[in-house]
Formats: C-alpha cells, structure tokens, sequence
C-alpha cells in the first residue's frame, strides 16, 4: 500500500482505527468502514451456502460462482450522506484487503459487472437496510490465503452510501458456537424505522424488511412489527399522507395463484395499521404476484427475498 494510497484511505475513515494485521486468520480480518457508518442488518447463517460471483455477468455464460459452505455472516451498513462517491467508498476496503493478502477475484463497475443482470443474479440484502442504484454501484470479490470469501457491494443513494459486507469462513471460528449449537435461531430481521420513513420519501418506495412469509402463506406474525408501527406513527402525523401496500411473491406455481397470495399479504399490512387506528382512506392494498422480483427465483435465498410487501407513497390528498 503506498504512502499515497494510506494517507488517502485515512482521509476517508475518520476515527477509525486500522484493524489490520496479516498474521491474524482471516476470521480475524475487520474491515475499517468509514466513522459514520452504522450497522443496518446483519443474518449469520452457520452452516449455510453462498454463491460468490468470480467474474462479471455475460449473455454466454450468465454469472460464474463458487459455491462456499460455512458460516455465512451477511451485513448492510449505511454511511450517512458524506460526499463521498461509490468509488472513494470502495477504494479504500480494496486497499485494506490487498494489505492484508487477499487475492481479488472480481473487481468491477455497475455496466463492467454486467448491470442490471449482474444485481439480480447475485444476492443483495433487502431494503431499506441495502440499497442499490443499478447505474452507480461496485462490486468486489475476495479470497484470503487461508481460503475464506468477502464480497462488497457499494452503492449509495442521494441521501446516504451503502455497503454490503459478505463473508463466506471454511468453518465457524473457533470457540463461537453455531446458533443451533448455542439452541438459538438466525436473527431476525428488522428494518430501523428512521431508514424506513428516509427511503420511503427519497425514492417513494420502500420494502418491509421485517414482513416475512413462507411460500405460500399471508399471515403476519403475531406481536409488534417495527416497519409497520413506524408507517402508523408517519400516517397519524398528517392525515393527507397517502401509502399503498403492493404483495410480491416467488415464482413458485400459477400466475393467478401468486397474485392471489400477495395480494392478502398486502392487505395483512394494511389490517395492521387498521387496528392500530390508522384511517382506511390513508391506504391502498395490491398485489403483483411474482411480476417484480428483486432475487433469483432459481435459489432458496432469492425465493425469500422475493417473499415481501413493499409500501408506496401515494401524492398527499389536496
């Protein structure tokens, strides 16, 4: 790393030290995000798969992987609005990386990595925790030399960046059980209601992070629901804001059937902020069926993600 090149990665990591140190395992290796970054989202899945992208996505020969299997640790962080540009986000992780000895596998840019094709061939972590603008956004591969996987994706938006940090291990660390070992269960996940209410207003839609379903199922799970409890607080606050709840699903069976399904899973949201006294003219409830997926149908994972309710934000009554 040249003097040059630390000087500037230092510049861009305020208040943030350096956690590098190449004799450590790779399970050791930290990332230094830059000081104003915080944790959106973090899933461990141990063991679990991950298909890490190795070269850019072609019409010959679509995306080419490698499979890894191990503890799967996946983080959304988002770094609050600092004028800072994709590139000056990733350069200086890919500089960490190369100090430590990783080898980069893939390095690209939105159209070098294959756009639109590319973002919805691998996996990306649902909104509002990551977000990705397919015509500004990097992507980057890693493999240390004790063979453990890390990929980034950068991207912002015009409010905030976003960087998805993925880390594929051969085995779990020593000493830290595996959540079935320790009797627990993968977190779950919860979208942060500022994150919500900012993406909701900056790109007038938002997914529900934290609204999960079975293939199949619409029914909520039972108790308080943070995204939805944040949407009540925003509605309650002016009567002339106006959401529409849109179901998705995977592309698993008819069409006829799915939009079936995501349509009760849209009105599941709505029922939601009904009985927590939210006006019904304040709401719309649809569905889209498997029309707008934002994962693979072809994996488990992208099947999940597609799984969702996302709200809209209507034009405020006159």
């Amino acid at each position: 790393m040249t003097t040059t090149t630390r000087r500037r990665a230092e510049r861009l990591l305020p208040g943030v030290v350096l956690a590098l140190v190449a004799a450590l395992p790779a399970q050791a290796f930290e990332l230094a995000l830059p000081g104003s970054a915080k944790l959106a989202e973090e899933r461990i899945t141990d063991p679990g798969s991950y298909a890490v992208p190795v070269a850019p996505w072609t019409e010959m020969e679509g995306l080419l992987t490698d499979t890894v299997e191990g503890r799967i640790q996946r983080q959304a962080w988002r770094i609050e609005a600092t004028g800072l540009t994709v590139l000056q986000i990733m350069a200086p992780l890919r500089a960490q990386l190369e100090e430590a000895g990783w080898e980069i596998l893939l390095d690209c840019a939105a159209r070098a990595c294959g756009g639109f094709d590319f973002r919805f061939a691998t996996e990306v972590m649902r909104g509002p925790a990551m977000y990705v603008d397919l015509s500004s956004y990097r992507y980057l591969s890693a493999r240390s030399p004790e063979g453990a996987y890390l990929t980034l994706l950068v991207s912002r938006s015009p409010a905030a960046g976003f960087v998805q940090v993925i880390r594929a291990s051969v085995a779990a660390p020593a000493g830290i059980p595996s959540p079935e070992a320790a009797g627990g269960t993968e977190p779950v996940i919860a979208s942060s209601a500022p994150d919500l209410i900012q993406t909701l207003e900056a790109q007038g839609h938002a997914v529900l992070g934290d609204l999960t379903f079975a293939s199949g199922a619409d029914e909520l799970e039972p108790g308080d629901i943070a995204s939805l409890d944040a949407l009540a607080d925003y509605l309650a606050a002016d009567p002339a804001r106006r959401v529409l709840f849109v179901g998705h699903t995977d592309a698993t069976g008819s069409v006829a059937a799915n939009v079936e399904i995501s349509r009760r899973r849209a009105r599941a949201a709505r029922s939601y902020l009904l009985e927590r006294g939210v006006p019904e003219s304040q709401m719309e409830a649809d569905g889209a069926g498997y029309l707008s997926p934002i994962a693979s149908n072809l994996t488990d994972a992208g099947r999940e993600e597609n799984r969702r309710v996302e709200v809209v934000l209507l034009p405020a009554v006159e």
